[in-house]
């Protein structure tokens, strides 16, 4: 199974990975965001649909996506293209793809 984790990760976070990487050092499928309100802003209840009607099931078009999640087609244009803008998604030849068939979302909610 090809499971992507979204977390909420500091730039210093993301750059010892990247570095860990160069290094040899496996790495999971992540993308990161610098905060939950931006994790939020991007992965909202609609998006959050989007991806799990997507998950495995390889390349679809717009309309595609639209008539299995059951909203108009306009609207979840503007999901899919804000989900590509995040990198959650991939254009190919014959429409969008998640290239993942989980996702483990991940973050660490601190007192103030």
């Amino acid at each position: 199974m090809k499971t992507v984790t979204l977390e909420v990760a500091t730039r210093e976070d993301v750059t010892r990975r990247a570095l860990d990487a160069l290094k040899g050092r496996k790495q999971r499928a992540r993308i990161s965001f610098g905060t939950p309100e931006l994790l939020w802003k991007v992965l909202t209840a609609k998006r959050w649909e989007v991806l799990k009607t997507m998950a495995g099931q390889g390349p679809l078009t717009i309309r595609e996506i639209a008539r299995r999640v059951g909203r108009d087609v306009k609207a979840v244009h503007g999901d899919v293209h804000a989900l590509l803008a995040a990198g959650l998604l991939e254009r190919t030849d014959t429409g969008v793809a998640f290239p993942f068939d989980a996702i483990r979302v991940e973050f660490t909610l601190r007192a103030a």
